[in-house]
């Protein structure tokens, strides 16, 4: 059974203050590229291949997916979108890939396990 890994964009992408600010679709378009390889090969605890959710709010919205990360743009807030993708992982493996307190809490509460944004992102 494939391991779901919800990845929290704007969390991610904000965990590095590397300019994301100026171009925050690009940064999440760079970020997505990036899961590629995580998708194929695992992350810590979960072997690949994996599916590999990116979830992206505000500017960030309408970035397409790739093959092997499937891109959702949230509707309204981006970690109400992730507890819900998280609630529906049927009964599979959910990492959720955040630093956010309060969405650790929540999608802990469905079930999911969370690791930090330096699981897929260099430090």
């Amino acid at each position: 059974m494939r391991t779901l890994v919800v990845v929290d964009a704007a969390n991610v992408v904000g965990s590095v203050p590397d300019g994301w600010w100026k171009d925050r679709r690009g940064a999440a378009e760079r970020l997505r590229d990036a899961l590629v390889a995580y998708a194929e090969e695992g992350i810590a605890d979960h072997p690949g291949p994996l599916d590999v959710v990116l979830v992206v709010e505000g500017a960030a919205r309408g970035v397409e997916s790739v093959p092997g990360v499937r891109v959702e743009s949230a509707p309204g807030s981006g970690d109400d979108h992730i507890v819900e993708v998280a609630a529906g992982a049927a009964g599979r493996p959910c990492v959720v890939i955040t630093a956010d307190r309060e969405l650790r809490r929540r999608v802990g509460e469905v079930g999911a396990a969370c690791a930090g944004p330096r699981t897929v992102r260099a430090p």
